[in-house]
């Protein structure tokens, strides 16, 4: 029952870093995009995502060890990647660092 409750714990902290990372990227992409069209409306936006971003990673240290959390805030780096493909050409040498990246993630996940 005990390490039922343990796995539990972990896929919540996975889904909450997964939304917090997510957020943050999304917060990047409308920075990004607040150059191009609608300035204000876009800084708004990102600037609502990473508040949110920080509030659910403030969330996940408080539950889970520093070197986990941080480590998985690599995700962060993929969702940017993938959001950036929208508005610009991402070079094929940067998507193998994605997959580097992703594997790396992945091994600290099931740590």
């Amino acid at each position: 029952m005990k390490n039922s409750s343990m796995a539990n714990e972990k896929t919540r902290s996975i889904a909450i870093i997964i939304c917090s990372t997510l957020l943050g990227a999304v917060g990047q992409f409308f920075f990004k995009y607040s150059f191009i069209s609608e300035f204000f409306l876009f800084i708004s936006l990102g600037l609502i995502a990473y508040i949110a971003s920080t509030v659910l990673y403030f969330y996940v240290l408080s539950r889970t060890h520093l070197s986990w959390a941080y480590s998985m805030g690599g995700l962060s780096y993929i969702f940017a990647v993938i959001l950036a493909n929208f508005i610009e050409e991402i070079p094929f040498l940067r998507w193998i660092g994605v997959i580097v990246i992703a594997a790396g993630i992945f091994l600290i996940g099931i740590s």
